[in-house]
């Protein structure tokens, strides 16, 4: 939204301009009278990708309430997918990659909501789990945490501002989490890459020492048997080749890994 100074009576549009790497600009300059002023740069923002949340509860009642909260969040869709068992459910994770969050009730047809997300993670699906339950046990939030559930609320509690607060806010830890790992992944790679590259040098500079020493050794021998001039010279220029050898040699011990 663009807000117009007040006093601005006209307006000028410049135009749309593409830039690389950035979204489309669109540059307004305003008059009053005779005077310009700097102008507006507006920027259209992509749009943010929608979460898509999977429900996994057969209470329909709940649903329909939990629709009807996350439809009217302002400024934050949700695309709500709605799974009543465990069968569709696990379909559904199957054929449906872009879930960003699992909400799961505990008290569920045929099976509970642990033994559920047990099954989840058996078949390799790491997307973030949400506990719902109607009842208040102190139990169940021992479990939830040892399953590696990120959030567990009770359905009465679960409504209003709560539910949506509590998904934005699991998903907004889950990114962060994601962001970290990535991190921390980089930057072990990166150690085992210097690490690898530190023993190359090491094993390098002692491969070349050895036999460097008996050149030496061999080369000063030599140089006390010269006799002629050209001869003499000839050995000095194999005694600085020598000597560049060595220095190279100390630059790479010189390396700074850290």
């Amino acid at each position: 939204m663009l807000i117009i100074p007040k006093g601005i009576v006209k307006c000028k549009w410049i135009g749309l301009q593409f830039m690389p790497g950035m979204d489309i600009l669109v540059c307004v300059e305003f008059l009053q009278g005779f005077s310009i002023f700097s102008p507006y740069v507006l920027r259209i923002m992509p749009e943010t990708p929608v979460p898509i949340l999977l429900f996994i509860d057969d209470d329909e009642a709940y649903l329909s309430v939990a629709r009807h909260i996350l439809s009217n969040v302002p400024g934050s869709p949700f695309n709500v997918i709605c799974r009543h068992d465990a069968a569709t459910a696990l379909e559904e994770l199957r054929t449906n990659k872009a879930i960003d969050l699992i909400i799961l009730d505990h008290y569920l047809p045929e099976v509970e909501g642990f033994a559920l997300l047990k099954q989840i993670r058996q078949q390799g699906f790491s997307t973030p789990v949400m506990l719902l339950t109607s009842q208040r046990e102190f139990r169940l939030a021992i479990e939830a945490l040892r399953y590696g559930v990120e959030d567990y609320l009770l359905k009465d509690d679960a409504v209003g501002p709560v539910l949506p607060r509590t998904i934005l806010n699991v998903l907004e830890r889950t990114k962060l989490k994601r962001q970290i790992a990535e991190q921390q992944k980089v930057d072990l790679i990166t150690r085992k890459q210097t690490d690898a590259i530190r023993e190359l040098v090491v094993t390098v500079c002692h491969e070349f020492n050895n036999p460097l020493a008996a050149i030496k050794i061999s080369t000063d021998i030599v140089m006390r048997q010269l006799k002629t001039e050209e001869e003499r010279r000839i050995g000095r220029e194999l005694d600085i080749c020598i000597s560049h050898v060595e220095e190279e040699i100390q630059l790479l011990r010189e390396i700074n890994f850290e």
